[in-house]
């Protein structure tokens, strides 16, 4: 099986400075890749340059044959990403419905199950209950579900969550795990997750990398970085 998204030799950052160094990272179709680090260890840097939000430096990016490193950002969700920033990127004076229809992209020949407005209230019932509130009056939580639903009708073949799960009620956090455990698991949708809650994450992930100083310092499998607590501790500094 050939990788749905190969990243080489890759060096992006912020106009002349220079954030990533170096990264390489391969990912399967139908597979999650937990991205993991302490704060400020080129994760959000790395998941900005598959959206085109970064100046690259050196390196390629490919997904699923596309030389995404030479496509526009404005064209990168048509090339399959579909990205859900930290701001969440939300249209907040639309209602819950509109943010949905005025981004919506036909279903991939490749899916039997396209994501459409009305699977993404499926997936969050609560979104589907506050279809014609405006984007301003949701909380924080049903804006993360509604800016997850606005990268899925898009159809992508590659979902990025940058820390999905970042200030939300416990609540929240575990409806949103579930969603994504779907997406993923059920629905076979390939995704990078990057999250401060690395337990929770490695368990519903296949692969893992750590970023450190802006290079990977470990990859590997989800499940072998959550059965070593020790080394997790290292890597991240997070107490058991």
């Amino acid at each position: 099986m050939s990788a749905l998204l190969k990243v080489e030799n890759l060096s992006a950052g912020y106009g002349e400075a220079v954030v990533l160094n170096d990264v390489s990272v391969a990912l399967d179709p139908g597979k999650t890749l937990a991205l993991l680090g302490r704060n400020g260890t080129g994760k959000t840097t790395f998941m900005n340059t598959l959206a085109g939000a970064t100046r690259q430096h050196g390196g390629s990016i490919t997904l699923d044959g596309v030389a995404l490193h030479k496509t526009p950002l404005h064209l990168r969700a048509a090339a399959g990403i579909g990205w859900v920033p930290q701001e969440r990127n939300i249209f907040k004076s639309l209602t819950v419905d509109e943010n949905l229809t005025a981004v919506a992209r036909p279903g991939r020949a490749d899916r039997a199950a396209p994501w459409t407005p009305v699977r993404v209230y499926e997936l969050f019932p609560r979104l589907a209950e506050r279809k014609t509130n405006l984007g301003s009056q949701l909380s924080g939580g049903e804006q993360q579900m509604l800016a997850v639903g606005r990268a899925l009708v898009l159809n992508p073949k590659l979902l990025l969550l940058d820390e999905p799960l970042e200030g939300l009620a416990p609540i929240i956090v575990q409806e949103l795990l579930r969603a994504i455990g779907r997406i993923t698991r059920e629905e076979g949708l390939s995704a990078i997750i990057v999250e401060q809650h690395p337990q929770a994450i490695l368990a519903i992930s296949d692969q893992a990398a750590v970023l450190d100083r802006g290079t990977v310092v470990h990859s590997g499998t989800a499940r072998a970085l959550l059965d070593q607590p020790e080394l997790l501790d290292k890597l991240l500094g997070v107490a058991r």
